[in-house]
């Protein structure tokens, strides 16, 4: 992919507005033309090549929220996001000119609410790339061009692909779920919910070494993905049973429902280990927590990432790491809310990327 796509672009005459993906209420998705505000010092001009549509993207669509973040003014969505800087920070730190990034949304929040030092993901008042966590919103990447801290910036390997660069972030979710689970190598895992993080998961944790990976999904889409990336094994939803057989040593729960939760815990091994990435609703939930308890499970939370992201770049980069086949579609922005409703389907879609080029 050139530099720019538009040739009369460049460094020294960005425009002052661009194409943008934007969420106003439940169902009111539009295309708005959006100011591009003069960087920062400490901020790169990116030109974004690729988006890849998250379940929180998919929530504010639909439902004018994701979970307790509620849409209170219209909010740019976005936060898996591959592109190249066409304009560099003026304080001349970060990324030069032409560099292919990916992009880490986060921005650990100050304040004196006690977290694990080396855990900024859980500082309270972190800020993400197209969330509605806070008023007001921090609007995500989901624009022709965006003004994006050096910090979040990630610089490629000359030659990677900018589409599967798309999918760094989610990935990086999933490596972060994996490590929270502890050393798989040689183990039995099993990964309950088959959609893009839970396929991502199969990839990393294949290549840890798992020994046998099953797979769980109600479609067989989502299982066909997952056996493509390393899973051994793959098992329908509502076959209990067999789920219960497996007796997996680590188990990813990413369906972020109660189903999948139960399941989780009915297929966990003795005294194993199951880490929570699936984001549940709120409130109370109806899952077997006795069997947690009289089996000795250790039940962890997993929550977005932290310096993860750099591993995966490694990974992908000396091609230990396997995740283009999680991409299933791409559209251009134009084709946006089609897009949307083919991400909500995940019985027929893995992936689905916004092209911004």
């Amino acid at each position: 992919m050139p530099v720019n796509t538009d040739p009369s672009v460049d460094a020294g005459n960005l425009p002052s507005s661009g194409p943008a993906l934007v969420a106003h209420a439940a169902g009111d998705l539009r295309i708005d033309e959006v100011p591009l505000p003069e960087p920062a010092p400490d901020e790169a001009v990116v030109e974004v090549a690729y988006g890849g549509i998250c379940g929180s993207d998919l929530h504010y669509w639909l439902h004018g929220a994701a979970g307790e973040s509620i849409l209170k003014a219209p909010l740019v969505l976005g936060h898996e996001i591959s592109g190249r800087v066409v304009s560099p920070a003026v304080n001349g730190t970060g990324p030069a000119a032409g560099t292919a990034v990916a992009v880490h949304p986060a921005t650990p929040g100050p304040g004196a609410a006690r977290y694990p030092a080396d855990r900024p993901n859980l500082s309270p008042g972190c800020t993400y790339l197209g969330s509605a966590a806070r008023y007001p919103h921090t609007d995500g990447a989901f624009s022709r061009y965006v003004n994006l801290p050096v910090r979040m910036l990630r610089a490629l390997p000359e030659g990677m692909d900018l589409r599967t660069a798309a999918l760094i972030e989610p990935a990086s979710v999933a490596w972060h779920a994996v490590s929270r689970g502890g050393d798989v190598r040689d183990k039995t895992a099993l990964v309950v919910g088959s959609g893009p993080i839970g396929a991502l998961a199969v990839a990393v944790l294949k290549r840890a070494g798992a020994a046998l990976i099953t797979a769980v999904d109600l479609h067989p889409k989502p299982l066909e993905i997952a056996r493509s990336l390393g899973a051994d094994q793959v098992v329908n939803a509502a076959d209990t049973a067999a789920i219960a057989s497996v007796e997996a040593d680590i188990v990813i729960e990413s369906s972020g429902n109660h189903h999948g939760l139960a399941s989780a815990i009915q297929g966990a091994v003795r005294g194993g280990t199951v880490v929570m990435v699936g984001l549940l609703p709120t409130g109370m939930q109806p899952v077997p927590i006795s069997l947690a308890i009289t089996r000795e499970l250790d039940l962890k939370g997993s929550f977005r990432f932290n310096d993860e992201i750099d591993q995966v770049i490694a990974a992908l980069a000396d091609g230990s790491l396997r995740i283009g086949p999680v991409i299933t579609h791409d559209f251009p922005l134009a084709d946006a809310l089609h897009a949307f409703e083919v991400a909500r389907d995940s019985a027929t879609s893995g992936k689905v990327l916004l092209s911004f080029g």
